[in-house]
């Protein structure tokens, strides 16, 4: 069943909450790794949400919804609770991403499809990084580290960032693939269609 234009804005926020509860979800598979220097740094899921977010429903719905997802869980947790603004940003920026570099993607098929979904994973991917990090080494710096002090200590959040990102890429793009087929049979394929704009083979 196609979506009309008066269903497009329910099916949005629908859209956006089902993955926000997805990003918030995979936040809680994961485990916490104590750092000599600030927090607390973490292996977990809810990167490869965000991406999934962003890969199937476009750069504002997958960007809203792993924004809202990650920072109810900053919310949640002491640890987090004063960076969930930080969070939503970093997120947004991740799930915006992902979808606005592989907007249309899904709608080919072959390597075109598969190369576009990996390039839009990995922008989303390095731009999150970028800023995670950079948000870490000036709170050390902040703190009255030195510069080499605080390098050192963003180290593990290097290592951990690595490899979320990884899992995630790996995990987001062949599930966008397989959900979208499944998605596309239902009214969620015209928000999908309207993120996307683009040939369509």
């Amino acid at each position: 069943m196609q979506g009309s234009k008066q269903q497009k804005p329910l099916i949005f926020f629908v859209s956006v909450g089902m993955m926000a509860a997805l990003v918030f979800v995979g936040n809680y598979l994961q485990f916490k790794i104590p750092v000599a220097i600030g927090d607390v740094t973490r292996v977990h899921l809810g990167n490869s949400m965000c991406l999934l977010a962003g890969l199937l429903f476009g750069p504002l719905a997958g960007g809203f919804a792993s924004g809202i997802g990650a920072a109810l869980y900053d919310l949640l947790d002491p640890v987090y609770i004063t960076s969930a603004p930080f969070t939503f940003a970093f997120k947004f920026a991740m799930g915006f991403l992902a979808g606005w570099v592989a907007r249309g993607a899904l709608a080919h098929e072959g390597k075109s499809r598969l190369s576009r979904l990996i390039a839009g994973a990995l922008a989303g991917q390095l731009a999150y990084i970028v800023l995670y990090l950079a948000k870490s080494y000036i709170e050390l710096r902040l703190l009255g580290n030195a510069a080499m002090t605080s390098l050192i200590g963003i180290l593990p959040k290097v290592a951990t960032s690595s490899v979320n990102a990884l899992a995630a890429i790996v995990i987001s793009v062949p599930l966008s693939i397989a959900l979208y087929r499944a998605l596309r049979r239902t009214g969620f394929s015209s928000l999908m269609a309207g993120a996307r704009p683009g040939p369509q083979n």
